[in-house]
């Protein structure tokens, strides 16, 4: 199988276990989800294939080929340019915490080396001082990485590792669930964990799709707070989508003419549009307590109704195999929420 038909078979292979999980993302999101910087290819036609047996949606095996996972050399595309491994990767540098809760889910934990300060999920990896957000090349030079992997260019970093021939995959946050499989096809292919991979999407689709059935049918509106200058989550963001796929509709999107994902809202729009769920993170210095003695908002209905929920910020904001746990939290207050007539 040529190699530019790897990352596409894997997808499509993961798309099966989608349609058994019943998961589908709307034609809006799956529209969302496409990006043309985040693909692997290669010209090689003479790629050796193995057979791959996952379950179709009615159950019945169904024979997927996919390339070998110890397979190389692998071409991967990104914003970070395009580069040729050879080898599996064997001196990873990751500074993306979702990345690295992905490169650990798919079984490429003991080829990272070093990781961001952020990076602290799970438990065994190898935190250091580095900095995502204001990198500096000489520190991840020490660790003399043969693939780095951000989630955004910053401080030039890319110019900086290209210009001394080491490889930068950027693997940017998901537009939504399904873009979310695809960073981990991504991650799973370059690092030589194919099967490992299928196995983790498909885990992450069954445990979603249960998270999603307690999901009540009647739409609830939903406002995610990020901190107390009102910037919230609308559906423009992956945090926004998840609650799209969840049927909520969310009182930030007319205020994102933009699409920018995250606008900041005012005290009187949100009286205004009167959200029954108001969600904030764990990582916000205020207290539930707090938003419902706010003055002026006593008559939200998510105020009068006591329908304020706390959420773990690092499982909200990052896509990787937590994400089930963010979905079922928000499934159940969604479920407990009485909708107004």
């Amino acid at each position: 199988m040529p190699r530019s038909r790897i990352l596409i078979a894997l997808l499509l292979a993961l798309g099966l276990v989608a349609a058994a999980c019943g998961s589908d993302a709307s034609d809006g999101a799956a529209d969302a989800a496409e990006d043309p910087t985040t693909t692997i290819a290669s010209e090689d036609p003479t790629t050796t294939v193995e057979d791959v047996t996952i379950e179709d949606a009615e159950g019945d095996p169904a024979d997927s080929q996919m390339e070998s996972s110890d397979d190389y050399p692998v071409t991967i595309e990104s914003a970070g340019g395009t580069w040729t491994l050879e080898e599996a990767p064997q001196k990873i540098v990751s500074l993306s915490p979702a990345a690295t809760e992905i490169l650990f889910a798919v079984g490429a934990g003991e080829q990272v080396i070093a990781v961001d300060s952020y990076s602290y999920y799970p438990d065994n990896t190898p935190v250091t001082d580095l900095s995502g957000w204001d990198p500096n090349v000489e520190a991840v030079l020490a660790f003399e990485p043969d693939l780095v992997v951000i989630s955004n260019d910053a401080n030039d970093l890319v110019a900086s590792l290209t210009a001394l021939d080491i490889p930068v995959l950027v693997s940017p946050a998901p537009a939504n669930i399904e873009g979310g499989y695809e960073a981990m096809a991504e991650l799973g292919l370059v690092t030589g964990h194919v099967d490992e991979t299928a196995v983790a999407v498909e885990t992450m689709r069954t445990e979603i799709a249960a998270a999603m059935a307690v999901s009540p049918d009647v739409g609830v509106s939903i406002y995610h707070e990020l901190d107390d200058t009102f910037f919230s989550a609308s559906s423009f963001g992956f945090i926004g989508a998840v609650y799209a796929e969840m049927g909520a509709s969310n009182i930030a999107d007319e205020a994102d003419a933009d699409g920018y994902g995250f606008p900041q809202l005012t005290e009187e729009y949100i009286v205004e549009a009167d959200p029954e769920l108001i969600i904030i993170t764990d990582q916000v210095a205020y207290t539930v307590e707090d938003v419902l003695a706010r003055p002026g908002w006593g008559e939200i209905s998510a105020i009068k109704n006591g329908n304020v929920v706390v959420v773990n910020a690092d499982i909200a904001s990052r896509w990787g195999p937590r994400l089930p746990q963010f979905i079922a939290a928000v499934a159940e207050a969604l479920a407990s929420v009485t909708v107004s007539s």
